[in-house]
């Protein structure tokens, strides 16, 4: 699970993994940043966790960390299947590793291959729904109450309510239509890299200065508003520097960041090492703008002290969830 750092030796394969999964260094980098984003910045895990009480959103949470310690197995299996499979003469047809999930489903009975066929879809499903929600939801209240509203007032005369769900209706809609064009000749390269290295790459781009706004903005009360604007900005900044600018000017080895050959002919430094820079850098720049303000901002976020505090089963859910953690990393280090 921790690969080793690249020698002259190496294949150019290996070098490609060490560029998506960095060694021991993606702990210190972006590898947190990336699942607390996710978790806990993220609208469309939010957006349900805001849906209950907090004690129910803790044990939801926890439970979706331990499912997401199956996702290997999930994920792996049918892969691994697949291969023996086809080695053994059992699959000849397979064209290629995009097929291989297909391919094992036939072998299933009639009932439990509907049945695999149906979950799949509802998976599917269920989370573009969410995603959809969380479009909708961001653009109509972040974007179309704050900067179109008073000229759509003026032109229809339908409630305020049914005006939000038709314009939140139409920008799902419109997200979709965007996903199909980029998505229908592959406009993004994602079959090049991966779907699930993509995704990981690219949020990389917003997610140190999102997370950066966040942390700071929860946790030190002298935060301040052009310190949160200005944090987003550089974070965005510094991940588009660090993907393709900072080998050109730098080179290849310095004291932050090792560049590797990554087959195309240039150099490129892991992404997560990136994520990892564009965050501490936007702290840097966030505190310091922060210094300036007053010494307590006055619309600082007050938290309740009483929220920290854990009932025993929570407790025992998150020590569970860690010794399942760390059982894995003794096992397969």
């Amino acid at each position: 699970m921790i690969l080793k750092k690249p020698t002259a030796a190496s294949s150019q394969e290996d070098i490609n993994k060490y560029l998506i999964l960095p060694g021991i260094a993606m702990y210190f980098a972006g590898q947190w940043i990336v699942n607390l984003n996710y978790w806990g910045c993220n609208q469309y895990i939010t957006q349900r966790a805001l849906g209950a009480d907090l004690q129910t959103a803790r044990k939801g949470i926890l439970f979706a960390g331990f499912l997401k310690l199956l996702m290997p197995i999930i994920v792996m299996l049918p892969g691994i299947a697949a291969y023996v499979l086809h080695q053994n003469g059992h699959l000849e047809g397979l064209r290629g590793m995009d097929d291989a999930y297909s391919a094992i489903l036939g072998f299933l009975p009639s009932g439990l291959k509907g049945l695999a066929i149906a979950a799949l879809t509802a998976a599917i499903v269920a989370s573009l729904a969410g995603k959809l929600n969380s479009i909708s939801t961001i653009y109509t209240l972040d974007i179309h109450m704050k900067y179109f509203k008073k000229k759509t007032d003026e032109i229809t005369g339908e409630s305020a309510e049914k005006k939000m769900v038709w314009v939140g209706k139409l920008a799902a809609l419109a997200s979709i239509a965007l996903a199909v064009i980029f998505e229908w000749k592959d406009l993004l390269g994602i079959s090049g890299e991966g779907g699930f290295t993509f995704i990981q790459k690219y949020t990389g781009f917003i997610s140190p200065g999102v997370f950066a706004m966040f942390i700071l903005g929860l946790f030190w009360k002298r935060t301040t508003g052009a310190a949160a604007v200005a944090g987003l900005i550089t974070g965005f900044l510094l991940a588009i520097f660090f993907n393709s600018f900072a080998v050109q000017i730098f080179g290849h080895e310095t004291l932050l960041y090792t560049a590797y050959p990554n087959g195309k002919g240039g150099y490129e430094i892991p992404f997560l090492i990136n994520m990892g820079w564009a965050f501490f850098f936007t702290m840097v720049v966030m505190i310091g703008i922060s210094l300036y303000g007053p010494k307590v901002n006055p619309k600082a976020f007050a938290l309740d002290k009483e929220m920290f505090k854990l009932k025993p089963s929570i407790i025992a859910m998150i020590v569970v969830t860690l010794f399942i953690l760390t059982a894995l990393y003794v096992k397969f280090w």
